[in-house]
């Protein structure tokens, strides 16, 4: 059947013209010339484009794509190279930390790997804060920041952490992966020829994100090697922009950055400077502003919350990302920094745009745990003095640990399918869980436990773990220090002439009391900044 065309009327205005009558009809009548020849040669395995070419309709001659088949194949390569992963079903008891359940509640375990590093996540105050937060604003933000999702405590919040890292501002993201993945994606997309230098052992939301930032130029520098950084940095111009990205604490291997020697190259050069402080917030400085404060911990100090009247290593950097997810014991991530790169953040970065803001109770409980461990130093003293205990006693049984200066205690297994057995059997036979770290997490051959213990970790607990850990290495016969020494050791496990490094904190810092703090950072409120609602022209 023809379809129904509407003619034009014959009366026409003095606007309409002949032709575009006769475009109308042309069109109609090509339209059905179209569809009819369509539906002829659908009847014959082929079909017409636009311009009436035909074309081989491949709908009715082929198989369709095996996607099941694909998703087997990823899956069994995974398995082959030992890298699939399992995950343990661990319930953190709040009263009970650093205790869980699995599935059953009389089948408790001890955590020995949490992230949750000062345990905040079960201190009374912040559970408390979330409570009457809860009930007073409900369970959800109700929509993005531009939409119904900005409110006087994300204000608060970003406030806190601006103080924090002594920034003009700070900006909260749905995690620090986000966070790191957004800024520098955007850095890259706005900044015409950047270039970004980037440490190899970098967590993978900032390489996703450099990656991301394109077209840019990337450098990627062996970890921790300045020289080789400086030897890139030459190749470029002054003039032309630069990024360096870095941690301070490396969550795998638990080495440092030597923050103030970058910031002198990145000065030198012309260079912006993006610090992840991820696993440092919370543990390191006087006030737990991660090892940029704790470089210049007595100045900090002595000022509290204020500013130092020099230009201090954490003043040079010029971004601060961080997490609410560990140390502070809830779930985001943020970005602190100067109030102008704030601002631009905040208008142009789809993972900050495009997202619902975080629930009004995780905030409140954020700000308060940042409150919190800023005036108790000894949480940050207990920590370290409960990884000092742990890392003597192991280096006592001959347990191989790979050496660094921070609060991470690596176990070097070596080997994807014992690191999974050591792991099983400390949960099933000892009822400690610690989790096997192997490859993507860690290159190949260099697969190891992870041990990260808390002010709750005490050497009771610290003793049996030491026991459980002797008695696996023996059922599994596990290389210890001396065996890798006869391999001529790998990752500063047994290597001739290798310099152990000196722990971050000193004796002197793990002496002073919370008395010791300036009063002002037992303020419970900061100002709250223009930025986070958008600065007034």
């Amino acid at each position: 059947m023809r379809p129904f065309i509407q003619k034009s009327t014959p009366t026409l205005s003095k606007r309409t013209s002949t032709f575009s009558i006769t475009k109308k009809y042309t069109y109609a009548n090509a339209a059905t010339a179209t569809a009819a020849a369509a539906a002829s040669a659908t009847a014959a395995g082929t079909t017409t484009s636009t311009n009436n070419a035909p074309i081989v309709n491949h709908a009715t001659q082929e198989t369709p794509f095996d996607y099941n088949g694909l998703i087997d194949n990823e899956l069994r390569k995974k398995r082959l190279d030992k890298s699939y992963r399992y995950f343990n079903n661990i319930n953190r008891l709040a009263k009970e930390f650093p205790l869980a359940h699995r599935q059953m509640e009389n089948d408790k375990v001890t955590v020995w790997c949490s992230n949750d590093y000062l345990a905040l996540s079960k201190n009374q105050q912040v559970i408390n804060k979330m409570k009457l937060t809860l009930d007073k604003y409900g369970a959800g933000a109700g929509g993005t920041r531009n939409i119904a999702g900005h409110n006087k405590l994300t204000m608060e919040l970003e406030a806190e952490l601006a103080t924090l890292h002594k920034k003009e501002g700070a900006l909260v993201f749905s995690s620090c992966f986000v966070a790191n993945d957004a800024v520098l994606t955007l850095l890259g997309e706005k900044i015409k020829d950047l270039v970004i230098f980037s440490d190899e052992l970098n967590h993978a939301s900032m390489i996703i994100g450099i990656k991301h930032a394109k077209p840019v130029m990337k450098h990627i520098f062996k970890h921790n090697d300045l020289d080789e950084l400086e030897r890139m940095l030459q190749m470029y111009p002054k003039s032309t922009p630069k990024l360096i990205a870095f941690e301070s604490v490396y969550s795998m291997a638990g080495s440092v950055a030597d923050i103030e020697k970058i910031c002198d190259l990145a000065e030198k050069y012309g260079c912006l400077t993006f610090l992840d402080e991820v696993h440092a917030v919370g543990l390191y400085g006087p006030h737990g502003a991660g090892v940029a404060e704790h470089v210049d911990f007595e100045s900090h100090r002595q000022v509290g919350i204020k500013s130092t009247e020099f230009k201090s290593v954490m003043d040079r950097v010029d971004m601060i990302t961080g997490t609410l997810g560990k140390s502070f014991g809830t779930v985001g991530g943020y970005v602190a920094a100067s109030s102008k790169l704030i601002d631009w953040f905040r208008s142009y970065a789809p993972g900050f745009i495009f997202t619902t803001t975080l629930p009004p109770a995780v905030m409140a409980g954020a700000a308060e745990a940042i409150r919190f461990q800023r005036s108790h130093l000894n949480l940050r003293q207990d920590q370290q003095r409960n990884t000092a205990y742990v890392k003597n006693g192991l280096k006592q049984l001959g347990i191989p640990v790979i050496p660094n200066p921070s609060h991470i205690v690596p176990i070097l297994i070596g080997n994807p399918d014992l690191a999974k057995q050591a792991s099983d059997i400390l949960m099933e036979k000892h009822k400690i869980y610690v989790q096997a770290i192997n490859f993507p997490t860690v290159s190949r051959g260099t697969e190891r436990l992870r041990i990260t213990p808390t002010p709750g970790h005490d050497n009771e607990l610290s003793d049996i773990l030491l026991n459980a850990i002797d008695d696996v290495f023996n059922e599994l016969q596990l290389p210890r220090i001396r065996d890798w020494e006869i391999q001529g050791g790998l990752l500063g496990v047994g290597e001739p002439g290798f310099k152990e490094p000196v722990n971050l904190w000193t004796q002197d810092q793990l002496n002073l009391t919370n008395e010791d703090l300036n009063p002002n950072v037992f303020n419970p409120v900061v100002e709250q900044l223009e930025v986070s609602s958008g600065i007034k022209e």
